[in-house]
């Protein structure tokens, strides 16, 4: 404790009339610590009633800074890694030590202290720690098989005072044992913790211990699966179950691992002194949830055990307001083994749905922080069957809205789950939920089309229940948002599913919205300047990426028209230089084809050097990269045409079959083209038939005959360059027909 006295104080010259001042003696005490308290209490009585005592208090409420403890030595590390306490008492005796200019234990050779002295400097040695901050104890619970340390000497006082030591995770000697599954080394550091005069508080207080993890020691048995180091901890201390108060309780840890024996094993030995009804038993897992959170992802036994345990926990819900009914609804087999138990009866996803709807039917009438219902969250991931299930458990959870007013069929149509859709639209009793608006007046058909999913929109659109001409708060109909779709700021292809989309409303008969029309136009360039890029820099861009193609189809085209398959005459016959083949149909069609895919990309090539131009106006670049990729469409047609042509003129006469082959395998390249188209095409006319509730037979033949007719449109090219072909080979007959005969020699 510091003190000061002060000095006399001067006579102030404005009090020089007054009344003379009574001296005193000023004296000033620090206390700068909690011991110095009673001697500064002591002090204020013993002083004398003319001395003023004035009291400061330090601010500095941090202690000292505690030492840091010393950098264990690498021998006594080594020996510690051996995991025997033989081998430990053995390094400590052999070795030679001095003690340093800074007090550590040295290497060198010096006459070996005795007695308090010896201990001193052995236990100075023992405080290192690795740069973990693990003690020898540490180290020691983690490889020790359990050789107890029965002789009381330094290396066991020492491991008795470091039995609480926390390293820079917090974890205790007793952690480690436990995570190592040394049940032997759990039982002694237990015994020592309780040591001779069996002090259970000092042992419930060791066990009892959470690392930074808020994880005590039974965690790490746990976690470590060994069910005897469990009911050894369980029964020196039957509440460690009830720890930690808030974040991963044992028993959530083992349902997690999968453990039922663990789990049982807690269970049964949580019970409290008071009565067998009475348990320190906390389901508690992190974020929120609770133990059967974790049952219904790890199977349909461990979900009854823990339903039987305790039947309340369908009702708790985690941080964002998820049941476990929520959380299964969201989960869809990740195997074909799940996938074929999920169809199952009884079996699988499906049981457990069950097992909690048996034990809680009001848990699918629960809402989430979202507002959103357990089937609502098995629309948003697709989970049919899951839906099914609730739908044969409570049909009327079906109108359910979350807080957005939407129905499960608005979600499903939002992220794209066909299958939900049309198990919805096949199934007759849901149809009343078809026209449900959400808290905007959209229905699923005005999210279908908003979101351009051509599959979505069929199934909707094929059910002649579902309204085409439903506003909004916008007081738009699905036409109105097919048409801002396309939208008059940008360029777009004639195939694509928005324009499809908007076509099939158009010939369905569907009528805009009760507005201006004139309002939405202006609405629609707008938004289609502001979502996407304006109309030239799309020409730019699609310029740039079709003249690659069309100079490169130009390019091969020229140099096949003088390089002809089957080579040319020798200059002394009669017709030297011209084609060997020529008079052959094939040959023909390969170089009608030729000239036909060098026409179109040569058209293609002038279209875009156009469309690329600054000198012409926006709407003639516009029209110039449409006809560019026409033109470009003709040109890969006719170059697939002129390449199977060629092979086959020259492999025909010798190899009929691989002519043949290589025809078929070159029209893949189209038909991978050609196929998307055809697909829309065949499923929009199936979806009108539908609509006009036409037979499913004649739906089927018509749809077919979409496909093929789509398939042959596409191929025009192949029509005109067969055709013409054959005009051209009967004209040469009859030419060839009408010449006199060449007299003979």
């Amino acid at each position: 404790m510091a003190s000061s006295s002060g000095e006399e104080p001067r006579t102030s010259p404005v009090m020089a009339d007054s009344t003379p001042m009574v001296r005193m003696e000023a004296k000033m005490f620090v206390a700068t610590g909690h011991d110095h308290c009673q001697e500064l209490k002591d002090m204020i009585s013993k002083a004398d009633p003319s001395t003023m005592v004035v009291v400061m208090a330090s601010n500095n409420q941090t202690s000292a800074p505690k030492p840091r403890s010393p950098v264990m030595d690498p021998r006594l590390l080594a020996a510690a890694c051996s995991g025997s306490w033989q081998k430990l008492q053995s390094f400590l005796n052999k070795q030679d030590r001095q003690t340093s200019s800074d007090g550590a234990i040295g290497s060198s050779a010096m006459q070996p202290a005795s007695g308090d002295v010896e201990a001193l400097r052995w236990e100075s040695f023992l405080d290192g720690v690795t740069m973990d901050g693990d003690t020898f104890l540490h180290v020691m619970a983690t490889n020790s098989d359990g050789d107890n340390l029965d002789e009381d000497g330094t290396i066991r006082k020492k491991a008795i005072s470091l039995l609480f030591v926390q390293n820079s995770q917090g974890d205790t000697p007793l952690h480690y044992a436990a995570r190592a599954a040394k049940i032997n080394m759990v039982s002694f550091l237990i015994d020592l913790a309780r040591g001779e005069d069996q002090d259970t508080s000092r042992v419930k207080a060791l066990l009892e211990m959470e690392n930074m993890s808020k994880w005590t020691a039974l965690h790490e048995a746990v976690c470590s699966g060994k069910n005897d180091i469990v009911e050894l901890l369980m029964k020196e201390d039957p509440e460690l179950t009830s720890l930690p108060k808030t974040g991963t309780s044992p028993l959530y840890l083992a349902i997690l691992m999968e453990n039922k024996i663990i789990a049982k094993t807690l269970y049964e030995l949580s019970l409290r002194k008071s009565g067998n009804n009475d348990r320190n038993l906390s389901y508690s897992g992190p974020d929120g949830q609770n133990a059967l959170h974790a049952a219904v992802l790890r199977g349909k036994g461990l979900t009854e055990m823990v339903l039987g345990w305790n039947n309340n926990l369908t009702t708790q819900q985690d941080d964002k307001g998820s049941t476990p009914l929520h959380l299964v609804a969201s989960v869809l087999p990740q195997s074909p083994l799940q996938l074929l138990a999920s169809v199952l009866p009884q079996s699988g996803l499906q049981a457990i749905r069950f097992l909690l709807l048996n034990a809680n039917p009001d848990a699918l009438y629960q809402t989430d922080n979202d507002g959103s219902f357990p089937i609502h969250v098995a629309a948003s991931v697709g989970a049919t069957l899951a839906i099914s299930d609730f739908i044969e458990e409570s049909l009327s959870c079906v109108g359910l809205r979350d807080a957005r007013g939407r129905t499960f069929l608005h979600v499903a149509v939002e992220k794209g789950e066909m299958w939900t859709v049309r198990s919805v639209c096949r199934n007759r009793s849901l149809l009343w939920i078809l026209n449900m608006q959400d808290n905007k007046g959209n229905t699923a058909m005005h999210l279908a089309v908003q979101t351009g999913r051509l599959t979505m929109f069929y199934a909707l659109f094929g059910k002649r229940e579902v309204h085409l001409n439903s506003t909004n708060e916008k007081r738009e109909t699905p036409l109105d948002i097919a048409n801002r779709n396309i939208s008059k700021g940008k360029l777009y292809y004639t195939q694509n599913s928005e324009v499809k989309i908007c076509r099939a409303l158009k010939y369905a008969g569907a009528k805009r919205g009760v507005c201006r029309q004139d309002c939405l136009e202006e609405d629609n360039i707008i938004q289609g300047k502001q979502d996407g890029t304006c109309k030239m820099d799309q020409v730019k861009e699609g310029t740039q990426n079709l003249c690659v193609g069309s100079v490169l189809i130009a390019t091969i085209t020229f140099g096949a028209n003088f390089a002809m398959p089957g080579g040319y005459r020798a200059d002394d016959h009669i017709n030297g230089g011209t084609p060997t083949l020529a008079r052959r149909y094939a040959f023909g069609a390969f170089v009608q084809a030729n000239a036909l895919a060098f026409a179109s990309s040569m058209m293609a090539t002038i279209a875009l050097m156009s469309s690329g131009s600054p000198m012409h106006n926006p709407r003639s670049r516009a029209m110039n990269i449409s006809m560019a990729f026409a033109f470009m469409d003709v040109s890969v047609t006719s170059l697939v045409a002129a390449f199977a042509l060629g092979t086959y003129t020259m492999l025909a006469p010798v190899a009929h079959r691989t002519a043949v082959v290589v025809c078929v395998l070159s029209s893949l390249a189209l038909l991978y083209r050609d196929l998307e188209i055809a697909i829309k095409n065949s499923v929009l006319a199936a979806s009108h038939y539908r609509r006009k509730r036409i037979c499913h037979g004649i739906v089927f033949s018509l749809a077919a005959f979409t496909f093929l007719a789509s398939l042959i449109f596409q191929l025009w090219p192949i029509v005109v360059i067969y055709c013409l072909t054959a005009l051209s080979h009967i004209s040469g007959k009859v030419e060839l027909a009408a010449q006199p005969p060449t007299p003979l020699a």
